[in-house]
């Protein structure tokens, strides 16, 4: 596929999210979990032009994913697509200015067709995304995708079909089973985020990937790590062992192919990441 969209993870974890797919004609932010200053910052780091952001949307309503949209909404015009349980489930939320969609519905924004498929967590209705770049006249064969799921105890077959065969593709890791096993959290919480309605284990994205990863995949990242259950290493090697990719560094935060065709890598939640 040729690399028409950019992916900037400005940030990932369970202490705020926020990311923007762009596009030649515009770009979209996915949640806003960092308060303003800290997402322009962020964004900055990397180059990526928030002025181009043309709609933002959300894949639910808890805090590290909607912490700085009160304020951001202030200074955006576009729209805010959520769903009616994801504008209807905090308090800070409730006089937003929201436009309502279904968790399957499909958008075009700024040229980039968004495809919203639902997630499982414990949410009022979650969902999260593929995003196309349409070729004319061909709707079926797009020219560039990225997918992006987080916050979800397992993939629903709706995700399965929408992540198959995306250029990059953003999929949750969230915890490593036996760190979450023998961490601090107590056993209601273990029980949480192991649980249909929690986050991915790196075990849980490494098996998916037979399943979505094609010949058109150039880039995984592993999003939404947990700081106490997880660690990058771990996440990546995970995932590279279900692709055949093998350590690309000291530190085994990045993985690849021997063709050199296909990268493993982790986003931050304290740095961001530029995959193009």
């Amino acid at each position: 596929m040729t690399p028409y969209l950019h992916l900037y993870v400005l940030a990932s974890g369970s202490k705020g999210n926020a990311a923007v797919v762009e596009g030649p004609d515009g770009s979209v932010l996915i949640d806003c979990g960092l308060s303003r200053k800290r997402l322009h910052e962020r964004a900055n780091e990397v180059g990526c032009d928030l002025s181009r952001v043309r709609a933002i949307l959300l894949t639910h309503e808890h805090g590290d994913h909607t912490g700085g949209l009160s304020v951001i909404c202030n200074h955006f015009d576009g729209p805010v697509y959520a769903t009616a349980g994801t504008a209807a489930g905090r308090r800070h939320l409730a006089n937003l200015p929201f436009t309502l969609v279904d968790h399957d519905c499909v958008l075009d924004v700024a040229g980039i067709r968004v495809r919203a498929f639902p997630t499982s967590h414990d949410v009022g209705d979650p969902m999260c995304f593929r995003f196309e770049m349409p070729t004319q006249g061909d709707p079926l064969h797009p020219q560039d995708v990225i997918g992006w799921v987080t916050d979800t105890g397992y993939l629903t077959d709706e995700a399965l079909e929408a992540l198959y065969g995306c250029r990059i593709l953003g999929i949750e890791a969230n915890h490593d089973p036996n760190m979450l096993r023998t961490g601090p959290y107590p056993a209601y919480l273990k029980a949480r985020v192991a649980g249909e309605s929690g986050h991915l284990s790196n075990d849980q994205a490494a098996q998916a990937l037979p399943d979505l990863v094609t010949h058109e995949t150039e880039t995984i990242v592993a999003l939404h790590l947990s700081q106490e259950n997880n660690r990058p290493s771990l996440a990546v090697r995970t995932l590279a062992a279900a692709v055949g990719a093998e350590q690309a560094n000291a530190t085994f935060t990045e993985a690849r192919t021997p063709d050199g065709l296909l990268t493993v890598c982790a986003g931050a939640q304290d740095r961001p990441l530029v995959v193009w």
